[in-house]
């Protein structure tokens, strides 16, 4: 096993001071176009962004640790949230390291390593450390070491296992090429592909989220995404402020109120708390990453008059 250079407590609250950064650039303010951008081609080598929902990270890597440069990034994230697979690939779990805790190697098709470190041990929402390194606590169920993995797959969960006992939940994530020294995982997050949940590949899916409303047109209602909620799966994410384009048909009831006057899309008004409940389809790569107009909208209601 090769030394693993993990989080420092004090250095990570002192690189508190920095993550704003990196989680305003990984989604940068929506101008309030309706119209969809243009897609921009993908970069050389482009991953999944490794943790699901509400995040917080910087340019940490290099940074100084008792053990030496820190070499990784530290992805802040609530206690128990997906760590997904960066790329598809195989999955290894490791559990014999007191300073990495809980963590497992994956081994890209692309050759590049990636290390997911201090993954959850606790049994609670509070910091026990009574689960230990296990299925359903660590890493999903139904997970094996050694198994293939597709990208975007959960691998684990968040936590604060190993040398981070006590420090906020966080993923200590690792990038080694071709399996060698690490390199520098920053750019690599902020090009990302961010994930807006997960369901299993070929599931019947419907979210019910509440938002913010940017825009609308005819077809389509622009707005920030506060708190979704997926199912299958039962999964709720918060503080979310993510942009999504949702197609509107013609038949999708728009009310007011919670008497539920049915009024036009037109009359939501920017700036509007909404809520949303989407149609129920099958999962796709567009709808999962939340591309404009992949999901559609079956019920909005505006707040009352």
């Amino acid at each position: 096993m090769l030394s693993i250079r993990t989080t420092a407590r004090a250095l990570l609250v002192l690189a508190l001071l920095g993550f704003a950064a990196g989680s305003a650039a990984a989604f940068p303010v929506d101008p309030g176009n309706i119209r969809p951008p243009v897609p921009k081609p993908k970069p050389k080598g482009q991953i999944v962004f490794p943790v699901l929902g509400t995040v917080e990270f910087s340019d940490d890597y290099g940074a100084p640790r008792p053990q030496g440069p820190h070499e990784g990034i530290d992805i802040l994230a609530p206690r128990h949230a997906l760590a997904l697979a960066a790329e598809p690939g195989r999955v290894r779990f490791y559990t014999g390291s007191g300073r990495a805790g809980c963590m497992l190697y994956l081994d890209g098709k692309s050759g590049t390593t990636y290390y997911y470190i201090h993954l959850n041990n606790d049994l609670t929402n509070g910091n026990d450390n009574r689960g230990g390194c296990r299925l359903g606590v660590t890493f999903p169920k139904g997970l094996k070491s050694g198994a293939r993995v597709s990208a975007g797959q959960p691998i684990g969960y968040v936590g604060d296992s190993g040398d981070a006992n006590g420090v906020h939940p966080h993923l200590h994530f690792e990038v080694h090429p071709h399996g060698g020294r690490s390199t520098n995982p920053y750019p690599r997050l902020l090009a990302a592909r961010r994930m807006l949940f997960y369901v299993p590949p070929g599931t019947t899916f419907t979210l019910s989220m509440t938002a913010t409303v940017v825009s609308t047109s005819s077809e389509s209602l622009r707005v920030r995404v506060n708190t979704l909620h997926s199912l299958p799966g039962n999964m709720v994410l918060r503080r979310l402020d993510r942009p999504l384009v949702l197609a509107v048909p013609s038949y999708a009831s728009i009310e007011r109120g919670v008497v539920g006057n049915a009024v036009q899309l037109s009359d939501a008004k920017r700036g509007e708390r909404v809520s949303v409940w989407t149609e129920a389809a099958t999962v796709t790569a567009a709808a999962s990453e939340g591309r404009a107009g992949a999901i559609s909208a079956e019920r909005i209601v505006l707040p009352a008059a």
